[in-house]
């Protein structure tokens, strides 16, 4: 999917790592990097599968349950080209236009899924404190228009960063912390005065995340979806340690970053669909019908 290159000469290449001290180990650990994926990609598909075709799942909850998962397929997708590519072939190297576009969708990504998590909050909240109005709160325009403003929040936002880093110059070795394109590391390696581009870097994560997190601190709401809660949960805390470490700490442990990196973008997709099947009651039936129906279809 993206651009692999060891030299460009109009424009700086970056290279990214894999995990620091196994290096001779990669192909082995390639192994349960593309089980993770597999489980992700197979996962979320299928939720979206089961609420389209399942009608008792046609409700707001699942609606937004389906939106999360999308987003999980390409949060998932935007990332597995670059590290399978070093764990695969041992290619290091991605040209800027390809880093920048996939630094997009990493965070444009994110931050819908930051959005689509405050909606799911607010479908709980409305459930428990206005059962009677859930329906004529929650109709099929209201969700759209929900998911929607989180798409249209996060294209805005996003859209300048690349534009404003593609201006910089990129003169040192561009050695990437993670095994993708991450801003704060494109921030880092940028030559020039880059302080706009990390006041504006700061002020996207302020109007997304931390408005998101205090619309979550719901807990009545929470308290009634624990599933929900786990979710918020894995989604947040590898989010706001990764921030820490690129803010905050100096001369941390390579393994470090490279842990927490994948732990925010691999845990969080690989998870949602195992923590919501586990914990609903209507998608466990639902999935146990269409895998009957299936089964009796290849028996025919």
């Amino acid at each position: 999917m993206w651009s692999f290159i060891h030299t460009a000469s109009n424009s700086p290449t970056f290279s990214s790592v894999g995990i620091p001290g196994l290096e001779a180990a990669q192909m082995w650990i390639s192994i349960p990097f593309c089980l993770l994926y597999l489980l992700a990609l197979v996962g979320n598909a299928l939720l979206l599968i089961l609420v389209k075709a399942e009608q008792t799942l046609h409700e707001p909850q699942f609606y937004f349950l389906a939106m999360l998962a999308l987003t999980d397929l390409g949060l998932s997708l935007s990332t597995m080209p670059s590290v399978l590519a070093i764990f695969w072939f041992n290619v290091h190297y991605i040209g800027l236009d390809a880093c920048l576009t996939q630094m997009f969708f990493i965070h444009a990504l994110s931050s819908v899924e930051s959005g689509v998590l405050v909606a799911m909050a607010f479908d709980r909240l409305v459930a428990v404190c206005a059962p009677l109005n859930y329906t004529r709160l929650l109709t099929h325009s209201a969700v759209a228009c929900l998911g929607g403003a989180a798409v249209i929040r996060s294209a805005t936002l996003v859209a300048p960063l690349p534009f404003l880093l593609r201006t910089f110059p990129f003169c040192g070795a561009n050695i990437l912390s993670h095994s993708y394109c991450y801003l704060p590391d494109m921030l880092n390696l940028a030559c020039g005065d880059a302080t706009f581009s990390g006041v504006y870097g700061l002020v996207f994560v302020l109007f997304t995340f931390a408005v998101d997190v205090n619309q979550d601190r719901n807990w009545k709401s929470l308290h009634t979806c624990a599933c929900h809660l786990c979710i918020v949960f894995v989604f947040y805390l590898p989010l706001i340690s990764l921030a820490v470490l690129h803010r905050y700490t100096q001369n941390t442990s390579p393994i470090l970053f490279t842990s927490v990196s994948n732990a925010y973008l691999l845990m969080t997709p690989l998870l949602n669909p195992l923590v919501y099947s586990l914990k609903s009651r209507q998608i466990q039936p639902a999935l146990c019908k269409q895998f009957w129906v299936q089964c009796v279809i290849a028996g025919e």
